[in-house]
């Protein structure tokens, strides 16, 4: 049942034009829409019929007149026009978005599915932006919650619309709202009066973390304070490789943020699981993960160690007291924001694998994630490689992997994750041969 202050705030919402913007673009970019990309950049606009507001519904024509495409417009941003739908002309309405919705929601079957399973998984990803043609928008769910987050004001207009249909088709509790950090930066547009993060749009505030299940686990989502949506749902598989690999290893995860690879490591039978992150928070969330799961004769077993600290200077300390770990996680936040970024990202990337390799015990098996979107999948293990062979190993790759069923990809910019699980073996030396010695980077390189 909606609350009275829900309807209001919803009901006073602006909405978008009755009528539609008129948009010409290049041949460059009516080629790339008719090809499924879902973005239109401002400088490929030649020509707007009128001033558009946020969320307003603009249709690209041809020279010729045929429509090409049909988004919502967005006027602060570069990508101005935030493509829902190519091809034939369509009625952007309740119905459609309606369709949409279950459309997302019906590639997640397998995962809605397990709730009633052995190991239910109750935490997932049911709109992923544009790769579910929904382009600046994002529903997680966990377990009774579910947390919207906009990454596009072009989205605001039509939360009055859209919020029915999410409590209709991905029956919640409680709906959450979240703001891209730029929506909400000093100097942004300001937003309706109301309309604030972390906010229930739909049932009761929450105010404590949800709890959720993956694989089996319990876990806990932040949704109102915690990073992104409360959790990185996007490494679930990866998690569960981990802990299927961990039985009676001692295993090292840096970047731990909340302590997924550390519970299910600790679950899948780890000797001892080492958690390192720069946030009090997050320590104190993977401890809270451990705790959750005690239950499991496994966790109970598992020796739990946490250092808050930031992570290149915290492995230097462990290579210098000659730690080893017979499995090493490596999984940083995002280091590559702009294409500029992109070289010094790379550098972080082949510095992380040479400490990395400083602490993998012989045998041992080292865990290399990027999230950064604009390295792509062969820069980023060409980064690794090349770590590695300047320090003196081979890696023996054993699995890369990507996205999980949840993260689709819908076009090329929406292939962001990856991940290296590899072997290193040592090279045999080479009398005269000078190099850096295995975990003893080269002094200066960027962090």
């Amino acid at each position: 049942m909606r609350h009275d202050g829900e309807v209001r705030l919803l009901d006073s919402l602006p909405r978008p034009a009755s009528t539609r913007l008129a948009v010409r673009v290049t041949p460059d970019a009516v080629r790339r829409l008719r090809g499924g990309h879902p973005w239109v950049f401002d400088g490929s606009i030649l020509s707007v019929s009128r001033d558009g507001a946020p969320g307003d519904l603009a249709v690209v024509f041809d020279d010729d007149r045929r429509f090409v495409a049909i988004g919502l417009w967005d006027p602060a941003s570069p990508i101005r026009l935030k493509v829902l739908h190519q091809g034939r002309p369509v009625s952007i309405d309740a119905d459609w978005f309606r369709e949409r919705l279950a459309a997302a929601l019906a590639r997640r079957r397998p995962l809605v599915d397990s709730a009633t399973s052995a190991t239910p998984t109750t935490g997932y990803r049911v709109v992923h932006g544009e790769n579910d043609g929904l382009p600046g928008l994002v529903l997680d769910r966990y377990g009774h919650v579910s947390v919207l987050k906009l990454y596009s004001a072009a989205w605001i207009p039509h939360l009055a619309e859209l919020v029915p249909l999410l409590v209709e088709v991905v029956p919640s509790r409680s709906i959450v709202l979240r703001l891209a950090r730029h929506l909400r930066a000093e100097g942004a547009a300001p937003l309706p009066e109301g309309l604030e993060e972390g906010i229930s749009l739909f049932g009761p505030p929450v105010v404590e973390p949800e709890p959720f299940r993956e694989l089996g686990l319990h876990l806990e989502a932040d949704v109102v304070r915690g990073q992104k949506t409360g959790y990185f749902l996007d490494q679930r598989d990866n998690r569960a490789r981990v802990g299927e690999l961990a039985s009676g290893a001692d295993v090292l995860d840096v970047f731990c943020c909340s302590g997924g690879f550390s519970v299910h490591a600790a679950a899948g039978g780890a000797r001892r699981v080492h958690s390192i992150d720069a946030s009090p928070f997050a320590i104190e969330a993977a401890r809270r993960a451990m705790t959750l799961n005690s239950d499991l004769p496994e966790v109970a077993a598992c020796r739990h160690e946490t250092t808050i600290g930031e992570a290149f200077a915290t492995m230097e300390r462990l290579v210098a007291a000659r730690a080893r770990f017979d499995i090493v996680v490596i999984d940083p936040p995002s280091f590559a924001s702009t294409a500029v970024a992109v070289p010094r990202a790379l550098t972080s990337y082949r510095r992380l694998t040479t400490l990395g390799l400083g602490l993998v015990a012989p045998g041992g098996l080292l865990v290399q994630a990027s999230c950064s979107s604009r390295v792509t999948e062969a820069d980023f293990a060409r980064a690794v490689h090349s770590a590695a062979g300047e320090a003196g190993f081979d890696l023996d790759e054993v699995a890369r992997t990507g996205h999980p069923i949840d993260h689709p990809i819908g076009f090329p910019e929406g292939a962001y994750l990856k991940a290296i699980f590899a072997r290193p073996t040592r090279r045999p030396s080479v009398p005269g041969e000078r190099g850096n010695r295995p975990g003893r980077p080269t002094r200066g390189t960027p962090r």
